[in-house]
Formats: C-alpha cells, structure tokens, sequence
C-alpha cells in the first residue's frame, strides 16, 4: 500500500527534536522557525512535557468520555487561569477544524439560525462545516458547497455593516482568526473585532474567535482577540495547545448553555491529550512564554524591517509574515538548502515565522544573519 499523496515534501526526514532545532536521518542540524505549523508552543521534547506524558502513559492512556476524567476539569481549570477566561466552560476534541466544526454547530443550535459570515482569505480547516467557511475554492468539494455562508472582505467595517444591516437577524455567527495565518499572516483591526463584537450584541449572533494558530500565547496575549479589549462567545484552539500531541478545544461563554448529545466525542480529552496539555500550560506559566514572545518577536519583526529588499513585515509575537519580492523569490528555499532554517509560506510570496514561543534572541539573530545572507548572494548573482 501506498501513501495517498496529497503534499508536496521536503526531501529531509526528521529523527530527532530538542528545543527550537531538528536533526535530520543524515545528522544535519536544522533550526526550526515554522514549528510543524505552528504547533510547537513550549518547544520540542520539552522534559517537563515528556515527563507528563510518560507518567500518564504508566497509570491509563485513554477511556471514553463515558466515566469522570479529572484531568479534564484540571485542565480547564488551568486553562481557565492561563487564558483570564475564568467563566468560561470548556469542550475537548482533536483538531482545530473540528474545534470550528463544533464552534459553528454551537452557534447554529443556540441561535437556531443558519447563515455564517467569514472573511476573504479565511483558513478554518478542511473538514465540512469548517472548509466551507475557508476561502479556497481548491478545498471545497461540491459536497461542501453552501449558500449560508457569506465572505467579506476582511477589515472592512463598512461591508461588514451592511451585512449586518440586511442579514443580521439571519446570522448564527461571525468567525474570525484574529491573525490570519494559511491567508498570509493578516492580523485583524482592533475596531474591526470591536465591531464584530457590537454587531453581534446587536442582532443576536455568536462572536467565534479562531485561535487555532494565533491563539495559545504566540501573540503575545493568549488569544491574539485580546488586543481588541472586548471577549468573543466562542474561542477555538488547537496547534499549540498539546505541543504536538493531537488536541483541539472551544470554550464557550457562559451564557451559552449545555446540552447533553448536542456536542460529543470519542477521543477528544482523552488522558494522554489532556497531560500533554496540562504540560503546555504549566510550561508557559512558569517559563514566562508569552512575554518572550513579545520580546523576541519584536526583536525579529524590528531586525527584519532593516533588510532591503523584504516588505510588508508584520505580525504580532512570534506569528511574523514578510512579503518576497519576485528577484529573491527562491529566499525559503535557500534559507532551508543553505541555512539548514524551516521556515513557513502562504501563496503567493509569504515567508511565515510560526517558531516555539520558547524561542531564545541567539537563534533570532542566528536567522536574520541568515537572511541577509542569502539576500546578498542573490545581489551577487543578479551582478
């Protein structure tokens, strides 16, 4: 049997982590500033993470949301302090598209209406409810082809405000990544979020704040939302949340009452997931992740603005784009060939930076050295 192919891949194959570095099955040491997509929040193979999981393996990997599970209520406990969303009630899952699914079906039933906005460039995952409101044709089969979801254009209060103005009292939610993240690192208004959140007030609707890549502290603030001051009814979260052990979640305002059989699942906050997730939030706290990347994503987001020839740098924490123009269009790939540097891309010319929120300045001026570079070997070659 045969992979189904559906990735293009780098010719390296990883067999080892440690920190913010990979080595490959040839012994080559390789910096890592994408993070397997954003995932790796505390670091690879963190030992504090390790050892969580290794304990938990020794006592029960996984049982059915059929008995009490404590380590769930821990967990939404630390969660709860972590993230200042104290009040909020948490649901467990395994991805990020379905923490969506499971957002936007929330929305759908204490609403009982139908109609989704999302925004242009969107990136919710792949999954039914979750792909149709991505704003990528190629991920949409005719199955998942809906007339209740509208795409605005994003940061755009004007359009929105129409919207609203027609449709409001059809609308079950508004969903929004607070920086977009596959559409090219976009990082949302502050009065953009601020109006999301009046409108819905407004006419009735759900608030789902996507943080499943901007979330977990990579901003700077748990939830990249929180810049705008105002809190959403719905947060989704995933990546960054197990540090590479599959979990998803939502937590949901209070307001928003339970249930029983609306919502389910069969592995999501199973044992294991919610150790390695407990780990995660336990490191963050006491390593002080969220104010290093404050610090160090400013540092790189300041260092990148010097370069001739990178534009458009932007980002918040340690979630940064820069735009590559067409003459250093191959940077990505040198930087992985030469520097032996991982780093992220959205179409058509995005360079992403998604590294462990534990990222130290020695490896961020590591990478700007290597940038610059390869900037000046493709002067030396346009010469």
């Amino acid at each position: 049997m045969n992979l189904f192919d559906v990735y293009p891949l780098n010719n390296v194959t990883i067999t080892k982590a440690k920190g913010s570095y990979v080595w490959d099955s040839e012994g080559d040491q390789y910096l890592d500033l994408y993070g397997g997509h954003a995932v790796i929040s505390i670091g690879h193979t963190h030992p504090h993470w390790v050892r969580r999981i290794e304990e938990q393996l020794e006592k029960i990997a996984f049982y059915s949301n059929s008995v009490q599970n404590p380590l769930q209520a821990e967990l939404a406990k630390k969660l709860g302090e972590v993230s200042g969303k104290e009040d909020y009630s948490l649901f467990l899952c395994n991805s990020g598209a379905e923490a969506n699914e499971n957002a936007l079906k929330l929305a759908s039933f204490h609403t009982g209406r139908k109609k989704v906005v999302a925004f242009s460039k969107a990136f919710h995952g792949r999954t039914s409810l979750a792909v149709s409101v991505t704003d990528n044709k190629n991920y949409v089969a005719p199955v998942n082809e809906t007339d209740n979801v509208d795409f605005l254009p994003f940061n755009d209060e004007e359009a929105l405000e129409a919207h609203f103005a027609k449709y409001g009292k059809e609308i079950a939610a508004v969903i929004i990544e607070g920086i977009q993240g596959v559409g090219g690192i976009n990082v949302a208004s502050e009065s953009f979020l601020k109006l999301i959140r009046a409108l819905c007030d407004k006419y009735g609707a759900v608030y789902i704040a996507d943080a499943v890549q901007c979330g977990y502290g990579r901003s700077g603030k748990f939830f990249s939302h929180d810049f705008a001051g105002v809190n959403a009814d719905i947060y989704s979260m995933a990546k960054g949340m197990g540090n590479g052990f599959p979990i998803g979640g939502i937590i949901i305002a209070p307001y928003i009452k339970p249930k029983h059989f609306q919502l389910g699942t069969t592995f999501g906050g199973n044992h294991l997931a919610c150790a390695a997730a407990l780990a995660v939030l336990e490191v963050m706290k006491e390593e002080k992740l969220m104010g290093n990347a404050t610090m160090i994503g400013k540092y790189l987001r300041d260092e990148l603005n010097k370069i001739p020839g990178l534009q458009n740098v932007r980002g918040r924490g340690l979630m940064i784009g820069f735009d590559v123009p067409e003459e250093i269009a191959a940077l990505k790939k040198n930087l992985l060939l030469n520097q032996k540097i991982f780093t992220g891309e959205a179409k058509p010319n995005v360079i992403r930076l998604l590294p462990s929120l534990a990222l130290k300045k020695k490896d961020a001026e590591m990478f700007i050295d290597a940038v610059k570079e390869e900037i000046e070997a493709f002067a030396v070659v346009a010469e």
